[in-house]
């Protein structure tokens, strides 16, 4: 391409191609390796059929280059390399998500090109296209017309907007903007030199523009509509300089939004998925909630090419694209791609300011605006900033007529670029060009900073969303840590290779507590509060993280997990509660580690494809951890508690509050997994609380009145330090005098055992419980226990057998 003779506007072109070229080479290569990456092994099936792609589009852009030179030695040296570096991505980035569309992207591309380069051919005044302008505008109303009889789908299904068979069509839509475009530009040039009156100049336009809408309406074509009405005010705008346009315009749009959302279904659906998309993430709104959740987890710099999950996204190869490109190359690449974008409108405005004549001014105006409006409006329905539309992005998205209208657009730019000979036309009313200017730079700007806050500011909070699918595909890459009991046990492991990586729950009577990590219903119990851990994201150096991700995209490997669970003293735990529906806790009195933590009724994590769904409707609830999420009215279980005042039938209502405070009724527990929530302090003959609360309150027996902090997660085991314990996350506190404790504790004690006991009923309306507390007395010797059984309904005698039996396997050697 650089050649020594060339001219300076040659050369800059040239060297700005190569630098697309590099960088698309390297895209390519990147995307060959990305099957090695992801699974971490050269023994893998590598991508190479979108090096035909990048072959193409080098040729197809050689010869841009040549025969630019040739015909516009003058023209602006970026736009060409600008679009090719736009048009080149976009292809690769159709390859990567489906070769199929690949392979029509890059027939379209070349088609493209072909009449790119036919486009230099004409007269540098374009009098062909202000001569013939309603004869080219009948003939696209009459191709949109043609839609509603003879009008396809490619897909087979949805709305009929393209015309053609045999696997080549056309959406007459697309090139009908720039035929709008190309009207208004010459109409107006004529007209305003004759000094018409507003309405008389405005009238035919508005005919215009009417029947192009109507035509766009009969097809539902709601997207393009919009786009038609902004390119017709802004160019309106730019020609007359009439204010009254902008604000007529802000009112027929936002009636037709309010017209639409009551009397269309699709309107109302799209503006509902906008206003509010996480009402209904899997049904209206998946598109833009998968949509963000892409560009969340490309984060600053990108999973990698190759290496996202875009195609979770539907219809990513066009509506989607770029969150396709977001996902892959982060907040970088998308900054990078609208920067590309800005800097083609900057220099199609710099054509316009420089045009010899009014009609050539207007044109590349409006050519702008329709690149502009139509990127802003697909990049911020993306984004969220305005509602979706279905149009495509100019360059980069799937699609053959809107790739071949952008490339006759840029072939009419870099035509009125090419004036070095002729002075600009006097531009007597600048200030509408500089007011789109502004408002362009605006939106820009505007959208920068929205992509900023989802790809970094609410990435992390969106990522932690269980409907996030993303993290069940890392998953089949990367090995999840193993959750273990305190003997280093495992209860959940991961078993398979990478890309067949996959959960197994070695002991589903533990479900309801250890929960699951699933693609489709996402995670839940000790899996969802020790993601991070178990995924690589804590625990692992920093360095380290940072470094898998920038290679592979993915956190390095998972790392394990010791609960303070005993298998041996659960098993017993659960065969012992059977089929009552409750719960069990056995904990260490002193430490708050809990031995046991049982909920029955429970579920096997192993079958959630084929049970999953009714799991959530099943009326015994067996996803709830009934031990810590469940809440029960207490009863005459506090009565052991009452007896601290002597008087349990004389203690008033301010002492029992502070009573129950003491005792940890007021406060959820502060414990690595999922709690209910606590009662609010103040309540007395409404109060509700969970076994695990229960158990604390009942520690204070057997720990010489300290209520204790529970600990279900012991340590985590580290690639540089090995096992590091994690610690309780709440304090022990004196809940009363250890006297008086030591003194209940002995009053309730069962003779010929090391331990006491109290078993009685709660109930408050129609709910009725059944408690179990127990404990070892505050002079045994050995590890000080506590145990609490809860059982749903009135059955007391069975939550004492359960109990008993329990603390009896618990104490004996």
């Amino acid at each position: 391409m650089l050649d020594g003779s060339a001219s300076p506007i040659d050369q800059r072109q040239s060297r700005l191609l190569i630098v697309a070229a590099v960088f698309l080479f390297l895209y390519s290569a990147i995307l060959t390796l990305s099957p090695a990456v992801r699974e971490r092994t050269w023994n893998v099936s590598y991508h190479w059929s979108h090096w035909i792609g990048f072959a193409i589009w080098a040729a197809l852009f050689f010869l841009a280059d040549r025969f630019t030179r040739k015909q516009l030695p003058n023209r602006d040296p970026f736009l060409l390399p600008l679009s090719a570096l736009l048009s080149g991505w976009g292809m690769l980035t159709i390859w990567r998500l489906d070769s199929a569309f690949g392979i029509r992207q890059t027939i379209w591309l070349t088609i493209s090109a072909i009449i790119l380069i036919a486009i230099s051919y004409l007269p540098s005044d374009l009098s062909i296209l202000r001569r013939y302008k309603y004869i080219l505008l009948t003939s696209g109303l009459l191709l949109t017309a043609l839609t509603i009889l003879l009008g396809t789908n490619p897909e087979g299904f949805g709305a009929h907007r393209w015309l053609g068979c045999c696997s080549v069509y056309i959406q007459p839509s697309e090139p009908l903007k720039l035929l709008l475009v190309i009207y208004l530009s010459a109409y107006l040039s004529d007209r305003l030199t004759i000094r018409l009156r507003f309405f008389p100049l405005l009238l035919p336009t508005l005919f215009v523009i009417g029947l192009a809408i109507l035509l766009l309406l009969a097809q539902r074509d709601l997207g393009t509509a919009s786009v038609f009405i902004l390119i017709y005010t802004v160019i309106l705008y730019l020609a007359t300089g009439k204010r009254r346009v902008l604000l007529a315009t802000v009112v027929i749009l936002a009636l037709a939004g309010l017209i639409g959302y009551f009397f269309i279904d699709v309107v109302r659906e799209r503006i509902f998925a906008w206003l509010n998309p996480w009402a209904d993430p899997s049904g209206h709104s998946y598109q833009i909630v998968q949509s963000l959740l892409a560009i969340a987890n490309g984060g600053m710099i990108g999973r990698g090419p190759g290496l996202g999950s875009p195609t979770l996204v539907p219809v990513a190869q066009s509506d989607f694209i770029f969150t396709a490109i977001a996902e892959e190359t982060g907040l970088l690449g998308t900054t990078a791609l609208i920067i590309v974008i800005s800097l083609i409108l900057a220099r199609g405005l710099r054509a316009a300011f420089r045009a010899p004549d009014q009609f050539r001014r207007i044109l590349a105006a409006g050519l702008c605006a329709y690149l502009g409006i139509q990127t802003l409006l697909i990049i911020g329905g993306n984004l969220r900033l305005l509602p979706l539309t279905g149009v495509t992005l100019p360059f980069v998205s799937y699609g053959g007529s809107s790739l071949l209208t952008t490339f006759v657009a840029l072939g009419l730019l870099l035509i009125i670029s090419n004036q070095a000979e002729n002075k600009p036309a006097v531009l007597t009313t600048p200030r509408p060009y500089y007011f789109v200017i502004g408002l362009l730079g605006f939106s820009v700007v505007t959208t920068l900073i929205a992509n900023s806050w989802w790809a970094v500011l609410r990435g992390p909070d969106l990522l932690s969303r269980t409907d996030n699918p993303r993290l069940a595909i890392s998953d089949r890459y990367v090995p999840r840590g193993n959750i273990l009991d305190r003997n280093n046990e495992p209860i959940d492991m991961t078993e398979g290779q990478s890309g067949t990586y996959h959960r197994v729950y070695l002991y589903p009577n533990l479900s309801p507590i250890t929960g699951y990590t699933h693609p489709t219903y996402g995670q839940a119990g000790l899996e969802a509060s020790l993601d991070n851990y178990l995924r690589g994201l804590q625990g692992n150096p920093e360095s380290l993280i940072w470094w898998d991700h920038l290679l592979y995209g993915t956190p390095p490997p998972g790392l394990d997990v010791r609960l303070s669970l005993d298998l041996e003293l659960q098993k017993q735990a659960d065969q012992l509660l059977g089929n009552n529906k409750g719960a069990a806790i056995l904990m260490n009195a002193q430490t708050g580690e809990i031995l046991v933590m049982a909920s029955q009724p429970t579920y096997d994590p192993n079958q959630l494809d084929e049970i999953g769904a009714s799991l959530a409707q099943d009326p015994n609830t067996p996803l709830i951890n009934r031990a810590v999420q469940g809440t029960y009215p207490p009863g005459s279980a506090v009565a052991p508690f009452l007896n601290i005042f002597n008087l349990a039938s004389g203690i008033n209502d301010k002492q029992k509050i502070n009573l129950f405070d003491s005792l940890g009724f007021y406060t959820s527990p502060q414990i690595r997994m999922p709690v209910a929530g606590a009662a609010q302090r103040g309540e007395i003959n409404q109060l509700r609380v969970s076994p695990l609360q229960m158990s604390i309150a009942a520690g204070t027996l057997s720990n010489h009145g300290f209520r204790i902090a529970p600990r279900i997660v012991l340590a985590v085991s580290t690639p540089q330090q090995g096992w590091i314990i994690l610690p309780a996350l709440d304090q022990s506190t004196e809940a009363f005098n250890a006297a008086i404790a030591d003194h209940l504790a002995d009053q309730l004690a069962i003779q010929n055992q090391p331990f006491w006991e109290w078993t009685s009923s709660g109930n408050y309306r129609t709910d009725s419980s059944s408690w179990y507390l127990g404990g070892t007395l505050p002079n045994w010797k050995g590890t000080p226990l506590v145990a609490v059984i809860l059982l749903e309904g009135n059955s007391p005698a069975s939550a004492e057998g359960i109990g008993t039996q329990l603390l009896k396997s618990a104490v004996t050697p």
